[in-house]
């Protein structure tokens, strides 16, 4: 029974009243099952017994975006090598910004707490050609740089939260190696492979939770194996509101599958019983609201994963409030071209910033109808291939598609 319900909408709710008809897709939230003495218990477990002979240990985690309560863990696990006889000079942490920009002093206070102010925070550029040194070649052509300094590394602990995303399967573990501290055209080429040149198409296997037969995540697994300092992988699984509820210390590449599995249990949707898997003519859904729809970047992962239960020329209406606009240089340019085959053949080209988001938006918008609840200007919406509408036109899709439509509470989480 559907009735009333209040979808997040940036900082604020929008109630809807909907039909008894209506199917209400909805993740499956985590418990909370971590604290800090199991984590440091299995953190050390999992260091190596001569741990001293490490003279030097990196440790990387995510940027601002992709928080894992590192205010609270990483300080545990501190303590844990300097009981282990580890030095603090001895220990150095790298921020995996990918192609993000930088984050402020104020920035990374917030993020890591204190930790931030007692050891040495590398600021990963990717662009800097000078702290790289080329590694070798991918079987499907990626160039691999890795940081000189990272490479003098005798232990690498990385520590993140796991994802999942929309074209390399999962986000967390092995990223925040490559593309968070990777070269910037290693990792735009690494994303082009999410483009399937023979059929001029997006290729199907570059999903959220698919790594078979995914050529982009086959590639990240090799670059991966060009590393080979020791190493511990701290992988978060986080609930609908950023809270940390399991932390899986692994050291093994079918450990990191497992934990994505994990994964998969709380966030990947599995039909009630007797309800059938199924595509219905209209999909209300809400990105979940702020930060997940500050701006249409964010918005967009909730936007390509509702656009998954939606049938072919049917409509999808998504609540994005983006007040931060766009949130991206490079994405609104793809579409000043005529169509999708001549932005996809200009973003094979010479892929870049948000080209593949670009190119995934408009394969969407050629199968379905999408219309933004939003604050972004009429004719970017325009632009993009999405209609701009408020609550009443929202009401009408219900009235009209009663008996076929189906809502969903946090897309930018819920996969198919």
């Amino acid at each position: 029974m559907a009735g009333k319900i209040k979808l997040k909408y940036g900082k604020t709710d929008v109630e809807l009243n909907l039909p008894d008809t209506a199917d209400v897709l909805s993740i499956h939230e985590p418990s909370m099952e971590v604290d800090e003495d199991r984590f440091g218990e299995e953190i050390d477990l999992a260091l190596p017994e001569k741990t001293t002979a490490f003279q030097r240990i990196s440790i990387v985690v995510a940027d601002k975006t992709r928080r894992c309560g590192y205010d609270v863990y990483l300080p545990v696990l501190l303590e844990v090598l300097l009981n282990k006889g580890i030095q603090k000079q001895q220990i150095t942490f790298f921020i995996a910004y990918g192609t993000h920009k930088p984050q402020s002093r104020e920035e990374c206070l917030d993020a890591y707490g204190s930790v931030y102010n007692e050891y040495p925070f590398i600021h990963h550029d990717s662009s800097d050609t000078k702290i790289f040194t080329h590694c070798g070649q991918t079987r499907r052509g990626t160039q691999v740089h890795i940081r000189k300094d990272f490479l003098k590394s005798d232990l690498i602990i990385t520590f993140g939260a796991l994802s999942h995303h929309y074209f390399a399967g999962y986000g967390g573990g092995r990223k925040l190696l490559f593309p968070g501290l990777g070269h910037t055209p290693d990792i735009y080429y690494n994303h082009s492979l999410f483009l399937d040149g023979t059929a001029k198409q997006l290729n199907n296997n570059c999903r959220p939770g698919n790594l078979n037969g995914n050529p982009l995540a086959e590639d990240l697994k090799e670059i991966d194996a060009f590393i080979q300092a020791p190493r511990i992988s701290i992988h978060g699984i986080l609930d609908s509101k950023s809270r940390v509820c399991r932390l899986i210390v692994a050291k093994k590449w079918s450990e990191f599958v497992a934990a994505c599995t994990d994964l998969d249990s709380f966030y990947r949707f599995q039909p009630r019983k007797g309800m059938p898997e199924k595509q219905y003519s209209l999909v209300v859904a809400s990105c979940g609201g702020y930060p997940k729809d500050i701006n249409f970047i964010q918005a967009h992962k909730a936007v390509n994963n509702a656009a998954m239960f939606v049938k072919d020329n049917g409509c999808l209406v998504v609540l994005a409030r983006c007040p931060d606009n766009i949130g991206s240089d490079t994405f609104l340019e793809y579409f000043e071209y005529q169509d999708f085959k001549h932005a996809f053949e200009i973003v094979k080209k010479d892929y870049k910033g948000n080209g593949g988001t670009a190119l995934s938006m408009m394969s969407k918008t050629q199968r379905i109808n999408i219309f933004l609840k939003t604050q972004l200007d009429d004719n970017i919406c325009a632009t993009i291939g999405v209609e701009k509408i408020e609550n009443p036109k929202i009401y009408e899709f219900i009235n009209k598609f009663q008996h076929d439509m189906a809502c969903i509470e946090n897309a930018s989480l819920l996969i198919r």
